[in-house]
């Protein structure tokens, strides 16, 4: 478990990150900006309430902590993230329909020519 609780920005996000926008059982996961270094509990929320635009974590930065289990508040990076459907901290399942949203928070495409 980390030893601090990092903040979790967003519309009404209770003490597991959830918010107005995702709010069932599952729904236990932040997402860290890579345009303002801050968490949010999703994408809309950082639309909702950031003063900028939200910008993609780049693929060779998918080793970054950037996902926050909101169960135990481990820090597991991108990578992690998007191998597991479980925090490996606490266990705790994340929601499996997350993935349909990773293309608004990670750069997906495959630019390999």
């Amino acid at each position: 478990m980390s030893a601090r609780n990092p903040l979790v920005k967003g519309v009404d996000v209770d003490s597991r990150t959830r918010c107005s926008h995702y709010h069932t059982e599952v729904d236990i996961v932040a997402i860290k900006f890579l345009c303002c270094n801050e968490y949010y509990a999703c994408y809309y929320c950082h639309q909702e309430t950031a003063s900028h635009s939200a910008s993609k974590w780049p693929q060779d930065q998918w080793n970054e902590q950037a996902i926050l289990c909101g169960n135990c508040q481990h820090e597991l990076t991108i990578n992690e993230y998007m191998s597991t459907s479980n925090c490996p901290q606490c266990d705790s399942r994340f929601n499996e329909k997350c993935s349909n949203h990773f293309h608004l928070y990670f750069d997906v495409t495959n630019e390999s020519s």
